[in-house]
């Protein structure tokens, strides 16, 4: 019985292809099974697959054995860092009892390598500045557009309105250079005192007595005003 290849280093994910070989006399005549076994750190052997020499299959989701008359080639699917060990098949025969295992292979299983395009990495570092800066120059063209529609918006309302713009200390209508003249007449007031000229014909009885006249005179006088 021998088991090839003797030493297998394969990447996790990949699956693992070894062969077990038995060459006997009269072997159509003679009943037998097969088992496969794995062995880690040179502990006892464990048995992960058997098939008898008349199956032609024997299969799980990890472990494939396919019996090709006297050669069977086993076969572990998606490997794993777990897998590493030391694998041999064992032949079990009958009349006569006999049990003949076969030499040690090896199966390393390295890790996975990484899904990487090197073509690709320029491109990539090239696209992701643009990227980041095409919302930013959008974003400020925006509130461009945006502070100027306002700001027209504005101006021509004020314009429809006529508006009112600062003129001094008053404030008046767009479009009026100066505040309209309005005379205003305004009130003074004053007083004069009259008194009896004591030289003048009067009679004697009116010289003793002193009054006085009071007049109020109203001077016109043009004052500025606004319409208010």
């Amino acid at each position: 019985v021998t088991f090839f290849p003797a030493m297998l280093s394969l990447p996790a994910g990949s699956s693992a292809t070894f062969f077990c070989n038995i060459s006997m006399e009269n072997d159509s005549e003679l009943e037998y099974s097969l088992n496969w076994y794995k062995e880690t750190n040179h502990s006892q052997g464990q048995k992960i697959a058997g098939i008898t020499h008349n199956d032609l299959q024997w299969k799980t989701e990890k472990y494939l054995v396919t019996n090709h008359t006297g050669v069977f080639r086993m076969e572990i699917l998606n490997l794993h860092q777990c897998d590493s060990g030391s694998y041999y098949c064992g032949l079990i025969t009958f009349k006569p009892n006999n049990v003949i295992e076969s030499s040690r292979s090896h199966l390393v299983v390295t890790a996975a390598p990484e899904n990487t395009n090197p073509t690709d990495e320029p491109e990539m570092e090239e696209g992701n500045p643009l990227d980041h800066i095409k919302p930013v120059i959008l974003s400020i063209l925006l509130l461009a557009g945006l502070a100027v529609l306002l700001i027209f918006a504005y101006i021509t309302v004020i314009h429809r309105r006529g508006g009112m713009i600062p003129w001094g200390s008053h404030a008046v209508l767009r479009g009026q250079e100066k505040p309209t003249m309005v005379p205003v007449p305004i009130v003074d007031y004053g007083v004069l005192e009259f008194q009896v000229d004591q030289h003048a014909h009067v009679p004697q009885e009116t010289w003793l007595v002193r009054h006085t006249e009071y007049a109020t005179i109203i001077f016109p006088e043009e004052k500025p005003t606004t319409l208010e």
